[in-house]
């Protein structure tokens, strides 16, 4: 599993994850998938929703455009985070939008207003990083 890295007890981040991989996500007891691509985007797993509950995972999909990350935007997808099962993966096709979503969560719940996680994202790169990398 080297796409898939291991943030802190509750949640991981990767790029587009293969079937074997989840299917060792659930062995080692993770509870939920968090998919941030559209399905527009190349590469999109058509079936891993499928194949993430028939693991027994908790699945969710929330089109996350590397273009269109905002406050607003980052709230939706901090929002889905807190509310599912963990440990829980957070995915994208790069891991670029995983990781800004990921430390943007994590600031968060350590008492950081949601603007200045935002801004802290921006200001070690990972939201300019995110609108480098094409959608």
């Amino acid at each position: 599993m080297n796409t898939i890295k291991k943030i802190n007890d509750e949640l991981a981040i990767a790029g587009q994850i293969a079937p074997d991989e989840l299917k060792s996500l659930a062995q080692q007891g993770y509870k939920s998938v968090l998919n941030l691509r559209s399905p527009d985007e190349q590469g999109f797993q058509d079936g891993e929703q499928l194949y993430t509950q028939l693991l027994g995972l908790h699945y969710a999909n929330l089109p996350t455009r590397c273009t269109e990350i905002n406050p607003q935007i980052a709230l939706k997808v901090l929002q889905k985070i807190a509310e599912m099962p963990k440990p829980a993966l957070i995915h994208c096709d790069s891991a670029a939008r995983a990781i800004a979503m990921v430390l943007m969560y994590i600031s968060t719940k350590q008492g950081i207003s949601l603007e200045a996680a935002f801004k802290q994202a921006e200001n070690f790169g990972l939201i300019e990083d995110v609108m480098s990398v094409k959608t």
